[in-house]
C-alpha cells in the first residue's frame, strides 16, 4: 500500500438505498438536517438514514444515494448525499402520511376516514376533485378549505425541491434556497443562478 495509489484515497462508489419513512428522529426546519428510520426491503431491522429535506413526514417513501458509515456514537447509518422524498403508494403508507400532521386539519382518525373513503385515490381527490372532501362526516367548507391549502403548500415544497435538485443543486443547499426565498425560489434562480 504506497501513498501514491489513488485507488486508496478515492471516496467509495454512491449506493442506492430506497424505503418508507417510519419515524422522523430529528428534522431542522433552518438547515433540513435529518435523522430518519426507515424500513428498508430485505432488512429485518429499520435502517438510520442522515442527509437534509425541506420537510419528511413518516409514510413518506424516500429514494437516496450515499454510502454507509459507522459512527463511533451511533453506530451504522446511511449517510445521504442526496435525499428525495416522495408520496406514498400503498394504503398504510398513505394513511400513516396524512395522519402524520403534515397537512394541517389531517389527523389519524381523519386520514383512516379520508383512506377508507377514496383509497389510493385519496391525493387525487384532495387536489383535483376537493368537494367530494364535503361528502365525508364531519367534514364542513372551512375544514376542507384548510385541507387543500395545507395539501397546496406542501406540492409547492416539493415542486421546488424538485426543481433545485434536478439542475445540479444538492439537498441541504436546496433546502437553505427555499428557506430563504420561499415560493419564490424557482423564478428567483431561474432569473439570476
Amino acid at each position: 500500500m504506497t501513498e501514491s495509489n489513488p485507488r486508496y484515497h478515492a471516496d467509495p462508489p454512491a449506493e442506492h438505498l430506497s424505503g418508507s419513512i417510519e419515524r422522523v428522529t430529528f428534522h431542522s426546519e433552518q438547515s433540513g438536517f435529518c435523522v430518519l428510520r426507515v424500513k428498508v426491503r430485505g432488512q429485518r431491522d429499520l435502517v438510520t438514514v442522515i442527509g437534509a429535506a425541506a420537510s419528511v413526514t413518516p409514510g413518506e417513501f424516500i429514494e437516496c444515494q450515499g454510502q454507509w458509515i459507522n459512527d463511533r456514537q451511533h453506530g451504522l447509518q446511511f449517510k445521504a448525499a442526496g435525499l428525495r422524498c416522495v408520496p406514498p403508494s400503498t394504503v398504510e403508507g398513505i394513511e400513516r402520511y396524512l395522519g402524520s400532521g403534515m397537512v394541517k386539519g389531517i389527523g389519524p382518525h381523519f386520514a383512516r376516514k379520508l383512506v377508507r373513503a377514496f383509497g389510493e385515490r385519496v391525493f387525487d381527490v384532495i387536489e383535483d376533485n376537493p368537494e367530494r372532501l364535503l361528502e365525508l362526516p364531519g367534514i364542513g367548507p372551512k375544514r376542507q378549505a384548510r385541507v387543500t391549502g395545507a395539501w397546496a403548500e406542501q406540492k409547492v415544497i416539493r415542486e421546488i425541491m424538485v426543481f433545485l435538485q434536478s439542475h445540479g443543486v444538492g439537498t441541504a443547499r436546496a433546502v437553505r434556497i427555499y428557506k430563504t426565498y420561499g415560493d419564490d425560489a424557482i423564478a428567483r434562480v431561474t432569473e439570476n443562478p
